[in-house]
């Protein structure tokens, strides 16, 4: 070991997807911290504590696989 914990994380981890479009169903539930979705062909992603109504929020946990 040695060194500082952060040395080890993926420098492009953090990616920020602005003005995303999402069904109007999920702006009720995407507010609700802890509710989990899927998203076709991208992911299962939680709702973020930082998360609002007006500002959805989520973090990726599982990726899907993508087929080349």
């Amino acid at each position: 070991g040695g060194g500082d914990f952060l040395s080890f994380f993926n420098k492009d981890s953090l990616v920020v997807e602005k003005g995303s479009v999402v069904e109007p169903s999920l702006k009720a539930e995407g507010g609700k911290h802890h509710a989990s979705f899927q998203f076709q062909r991208v992911g299962f992603f939680c709702v973020d504590l930082d998360s609002s109504p007006s500002k959805l929020v989520f973090n990726r946990t599982v990726a899907l696989k993508e087929s080349k």
